[in-house]
């Protein structure tokens, strides 16, 4: 097969780029494995740490029951200016203390169609819902589960993936492209155009594993990456849904409910996410806003370079079939999701106002960079703990990791902000051009509830992430106000029962939306379950179960 000049640097999502000698552990540490996602779509396959002190994980940390309250602080503004008001004025920042080193998995059902345009007509068009003739004869069991990543410039799909949904060998354009990592590189496909079409795992049933793409939504006349059968030690790419079908939807992740899903022999579990058009009245709203950017700035479409045969030059491919997937055009790359701005201190150094961070939903752990781990001081040679990353050829390299005493990302109402914060050094390569600052992972939003609401093209509000703490009162499940929650608020509920994705806007019933979308379904009794006090027993306002 023919394979394209120049390897695909940041359009899977922004490679590893590995600027100094692969680091030793010290004598005498302790060595765990686990299995992680970090940034590019590599795995984090184990951690080295001093005796005594293992890095924090998710799995340490209380996931159901009654949340430890939030921290409301006033930093001087010496340590974070003032953002928007007068000068030396403080700002009110609710800080989440020792966030873990590995966040949650966004994952989601996948299903494609044969939906296309017309002869080189490039652009991908965005669906609400699914558009052509499946690719399979029985959607319904042969489906993909992945990840939504927004540290993907494109949508991949694995080789097993890739069979099961019945895609090879007829939308093989025959075409490869070289994915870049820090210990080399790896060989995928190109597809032909197809229908992407997704949504959160709550529409796979959990006794049957039947798939139900009722909500589903998407794109379609776009060209992804298929994984190739992979040859050890490599691993098969993973399969991840990249920025640009998030740039098009709303995506809400509510951390209140787990989805679980076992398919042959594979757990998935994390939580609820839920893809829903941008100005969609059930996406959830939260109370506070990150400015997010699309860089570069200009993107304008979806698209994918098609292949010209004027001489004969495309084969294996036929002549318009895609020479490179489809990404999201901008004015001298591929765009992406970029927190607006980041604070970041340790031992007294401070890096303010940093705007080379990208959001990476893909990611479970956060990355610094070179330029942030200088002005902060911090040392390789003298971290705190270690991760061995695997590439995607299988190689594995081992880089330093450090706890920064604060992260603040400024939002409008009220900052999201961190202390003793687990981050892993390494640079990484930007769509810009050189290195990014960081990866905002999504260890940061462990206890909080957010939407991503996409945007950013040429004609499309800025994208934003919208946000709201999960121990600050997001959840009351008292809904008859007498301070309890027993079957009198049940039977409120009950009233107000609509079911999946039916708005309920009767009088009375916004109380009963528990999850802060448009219905009263299955989700909101879940809720409401892991709330009950009992008649004359107080419950308490921030549960969750």
């Amino acid at each position: 097969m023919d394979t394209l000049a120049g390897p695909l640097i940041g359009l899977l999502a922004a490679a590893l780029v590995a600027v100094d000698p692969d680091v030793q552990p010290p004598t005498g540490w302790n060595r765990t494995e686990i299995e992680l996602r970090g940034p590019a779509g590599q795995q984090i396959k184990a951690i080295h740490h001093p005796p005594g002190r293992p890095p924090r994980t998710a799995a340490k940390r209380p996931r159901s029951g009654p949340r430890p309250p939030r921290r409301t602080v006033i930093r001087p503004p010496a340590a974070v200016p003032s953002v928007g008001t007068e000068a030396g004025r403080p700002v009110l920042a609710g800080v989440i203390d020792g966030p873990p080193l590995d966040g949650f998995v966004p994952w989601i059902a996948v299903s494609t169609t044969s939906a296309k345009r017309g002869y080189l007509e490039l652009d991908a068009v965005p669906s609400s819902w699914v558009v052509g003739s499946f690719t399979t004869s029985n959607p319904a069991q042969n489906y993909a589960i992945g990840l939504l990543d927004t540290g993907a410039g494109t949508s991949i799909i694995s080789n097993a993936g890739a069979v099961t949904l019945g895609l090879l060998p007829t939308y093989n354009t025959g075409l490869t492209i070289d994915i870049e990592g820090a210990t080399g590189s790896v060989t995928a496909s190109v597809s032909r155009p197809l229908g992407l079409f997704v949504n959160g795992l709550a529409s796979i049933d959990q006794d049957t594993l039947a798939l139900n793409t009722s909500t589903f939504v998407g794109e379609y006349n776009v060209s992804i990456v298929m994984g190739r059968t992979p040859v050890p030690p490599a691993p098969d790419l993973p399969t991840a849904i990249g920025a640009p079908l998030a740039v098009y939807f709303a995506t809400a992740v509510d951390n209140r409910l787990t989805r679980s899903i076992t398919r042959e022999g594979t757990t998935y579990t994390g939580p609820d996410v839920r893809l829903r058009d941008v100005d969609d009245p059930c996406v959830p709203q939260y109370p506070y806003t990150i400015p997010l950017e699309l860089r570069p700035l200009g993107g304008a479409s979806v698209q994918y370079v098609p292949c010209i045969d004027i001489f004969g030059g495309c084969a294996p491919a036929r002549d318009g079939d895609p020479q490179s997937p489809s990404i999201i055009v901008g004015n001298s790359a591929q765009s992406l999701f970029f927190v607006g701005s980041v604070f970041l201190s340790d031992a007294g150094r401070q890096a303010n106002d940093k705007d080379r961070f990208m959001l990476d939903t893909g990611a479970q752990v956060t990355v610094i960079g070179s330029r942030i781990a200088a002005v902060l001081g911090l040392k390789p040679s003298q971290a705190e703990f270690q991760v061995e990353i695997q590439g995607v050829n299988g190689q594995t390299i081992t880089r330093p990791g450090f706890y920064l005493d604060t992260i603040d990302l400024p939002a409008l109402e009220e900052w999201l902000s961190f202390t003793d914060v687990p981050v892993v050094f390494l640079d990484v390569a930007s769509p810009e051009g050189g290195t990014l600052d960081g990866i905002i992972g999504m260890n940061l939003f462990t206890e909080v509830n957010f939407v991503l609401r996409g945007g950013g093209m040429v004609g499309m509000p800025d994208p934003t992430l919208e946000f709201a703490f999960l121990a600050a009162g997001l959840l009351n499940a008292d809904l008859d106000g007498d301070r309890d929650v027993d079957q009198t608020d049940f039977g409120r509920l009950q009233a107000c029962f609509s079911g999946r994705d039916v708005p309920q806007q009767a009088a009375g019933c916004d109380s009963a939306r528990l999850d802060g979308d448009c219905d009263v379904d299955a989700d909101d009794l879940l809720l409401f379950l892991g709330c009950q006090s009992g008649p004359g027993v107080p419950a308490s306002p921030a549960c969750v179960p």
